[in-house]
C-alpha cells in the first residue's frame, strides 16, 4: 500500500475541507431555497442550525477520520474491528460515487454556459428554450460532463498535498474574489435595495415547520456531511491541528459564500422584477436575463458561470477522493489506477444521468407531486440518483455517524480526539458531545423522514 499523505498546513486543511463543503449547493441551491422560504427569517434559522447541529455533526466525522487515519470504510474497521459499523462507511462511499455521477452532469452545464458566454452565444436567447434544448440533447451534455471529469481526475491524480491541497488553496480565494465582484455589481443596480431588504429584514410570519426543516436540510447538506468526504479529509489532518477551529472556519466559509450568493442574486432579481422563489431554474433560465440588461453583461456572465464551475470542481475532487482513498487502502490499488478506474466508473454512471432527458428518457418513474393536487411528476434517472443520495443516504449516514460517536465510540475517546489528547481545554467539548449524542440524531431523523415524505 502507498505511503499515506497528510495535509501540510492549517490553511490547506481549511481550504480543502471548505472546498468540499462549498459547491453548487451554496451558489445554486441556497438562494432559491432562501427565496422559497421567506428570505431573512430563513437565513437566521439557517445560521442557528448550522452552528448548533451542523458543526457537531461535522466534528463527529472529523473525530472518526483523524482518530483512525483511514478511509471512510477503513475508519470504522479500525475503531471497532469485527463489527458491522463499517457499513456506515460503505454508505458514504456509495453516496459519494452516485453524487459525483449526477453532480458532474450539472457541473457540465456550467462549463457549457462558460463556453457559450465566451463565444457570445448566450445572451439574447430565449433562456428557457436554450437550457432545455441543451439539456435534452445527446452530444454536448456528454462532452461537457466528460471534460469536467477530466479536470477532476487531473487534480486527484496529483495526490493530497500536490493536488487537492495545492489547487484548493488557489481555487478558494479565486472563488471568493469572483463572487465579491458580482456582489458589487449587483448591489449597485437600480432597485437593488429591495433585494437586500428581502435578505436581511426578517419576516417571521413566513416561517413554518417546513421552512425549519428546509433550513436544517440545507445546513446539513451544504457541509458535505454523511457522504464520507469529511471523514476522508479528516484522516489527512495532522494530530496537532485544532478540529474545533477547523470545523468553525469551514462552517464560516461555507455560510459566507452562501450569504454572498444571496447578496449577488437577490438585488439583481428584485431590480429586474424576477420572482425570488423561481426555484432550481433561477441560475440557468433566469439569471442570464439579468446579464443581458446590464453594461458588460457578457463579461459578468463569464465570471458568474466560471464561479459555478469552480465551486463544482472543489466539491467533485472531494467526492472522487472518497472513492479513491477506499480503493487505495482497502483494495490495495495504486493511486493512479484507483483514480482512473473510479473516475471511469463514475463517468459511465454519470452518462445515464446526463442523458436522462434524451437517450434514457424512457427510464423513469411517476411519483406523487407536492405541487399538483392528486397529480404526479416524472422522475428521471438523474432525479432518482439525486433523491437516493440527498433524501436517503446522506441523512441516514449522518444520523448513524452521530449515533456511532455518541453511543459506541463514547465521550472519553471523542473528547480526547477533540482536545488533542487533553492539550486543548474548552468547556464547549461537553456541550458538543451532548448535541452529538442526544440532539443531532433526532434533528437528522426529522430531515430524513421529511426527505422521504413520511412527515
Amino acid at each position: 500500500m502507498e505511503k499515506r499523505e497528510q495535509f501540510g498546513s492549517t490553511i490547506g486543511v481549511i481550504a480543502a475541507t471548505a472546498g468540499s463543503a462549498i459547491g453548487l449547493g451554496n451558489i445554486w441551491r441556497f438562494p432559491y431555497v432562501t427565496g422559497e422560504n421567506g428570505g431573512a427569517a430563513f437565513l437566521l434559522i439557517y445560521i442557528v442550525l448550522m452552528l448548533g447541529i451542523g458543526v457537531p455533526v461535522m466534528l463527529s466525522e472529523m473525530i472518526i477520520g483523524r482518530k483512525s487515519q483511514s478511509n471512510a470504510i477503513g475508519s470504522f474497521k479500525k475503531l471497532v474491528p469485527q463489527s458491522y459499523w463499517w457499513l456506515i462507511g460503505l454508505m458514504g462511499v456509495f453516496a459519494s460515487f452516485i453524487i459525483l455521477a449526477f453532480y458532474s452532469t450539472v457541473a457540465g452545464w456550467t462549463l457549457h454556459y462558460v463556453y457559450s458566454s465566451v463565444s457570445h452565444n448566450l445572451l439574447g436567447q430565449n433562456y428557457e428554450v436554450f437550457f432545455l434544448d441543451f439539456k435534452d440533447s445527446s452530444l454536448m451534455p456528454v462532452i461537457w460532463h466528460i471534460v469536467f471529469m477530466i479536470f477532476t481526475v487531473f487534480i486527484v491524480l496529483a495526490g493530497v498535498k500536490k493536488g487537492i491541497e495545492k489547487y484548493t488553496k488557489l481555487l478558494m480565494p479565486l472563488l471568493f474574489l469572483l463572487i465579491i465582484i458580482l456582489c458589487l455589481r449587483s448591489v449597485t443596480l437600480p432597485g437593488a435595495s429591495k433585494g437586500l431588504e428581502f435578505l436581511f429584514r426578517p419576516d417571521f410570519s413566513k416561517i413554518d415547520a417546513n421552512a425549519i426543516l428546509a433550513a436544517l436540510g440545507q445546513a446539513f447538506f451544504s457541509l458535505s456531511i454523511g457522504m464520507g468526504t469529511v471523514i476522508t479529509y479528516a484522516s489527512y489532518i495532522q494530530k496537532k491541528e485544532n478540529l474545533g477551529k477547523i470545523a468553525l472556519s469551514v462552517t464560516f466559509a461555507d455560510f459566507a459564500l452562501a450569504l454572498l450568493a444571496g447578496i449577488m442574486i437577490f438585488p439583481a432579481v428584485f431590480a429586474f422584477g424576477i420572482e425570488p422563489s423561481s426555484g432550481p431554474g433561477l441560475v440557468f433560465m433566469t439569471i442570464p436575463s439579468i446579464f443581458e440588461q446590464i453594461p458588460f453583461g457578457n463579461i459578468f456572465a463569464i465570471i458568474f458561470f466560471l464561479l459555478l464551475a469552480i465551486a463544482a470542481l472543489t466539491s467533485s475532487i472531494s467526492l472522487l477522493e472518497v472513492v479513491v482513498a477506499y480503493a487505495v487502502e482497502e483494495l490495495n490499488l495504486k493511486r493512479r489506477s484507483a483514480t482512473i478506474i473510479s473516475a471511469i466508473l463514475a463517468t459511465m454512471m454519470g452518462l445515464f444521468c446526463t442523458l436522462s432527458w434524451s437517450t434514457f428518457k424512457n427510464f423513469n418513474i411517476n411519483v406523487a407531486s407536492d405541487c399538483d393536487l392528486g397529480g404526479t411528476k416524472t422522475m428521471y434517472f438523474f432525479d432518482m440518483m439525486d433523491f437516493m443520495a440527498s433524501n436517503i443516504l446522506l441523512p441516514l449516514g449522518g444520523m448513524l455517524i452521530v449515533i456511532f460517536v455518541g453511543w459506541k465510540l463514547g465521550k472519553k475517546k471523542a473528547i480526547m480526539e477533540l482536545s488533542n489528547e487533553n492539550k486543548l481545554k474548552s468547556k464547549l467539548f461537553d456541550l458538543v458531545f451532548f448535541i452529538i449524542k442526544y440532539i443531532a440524531p433526532i434533528a437528522i431523523a426529522f430531515v430524513f423522514l421529511k426527505g422521504i415524505n413520511v412527515i
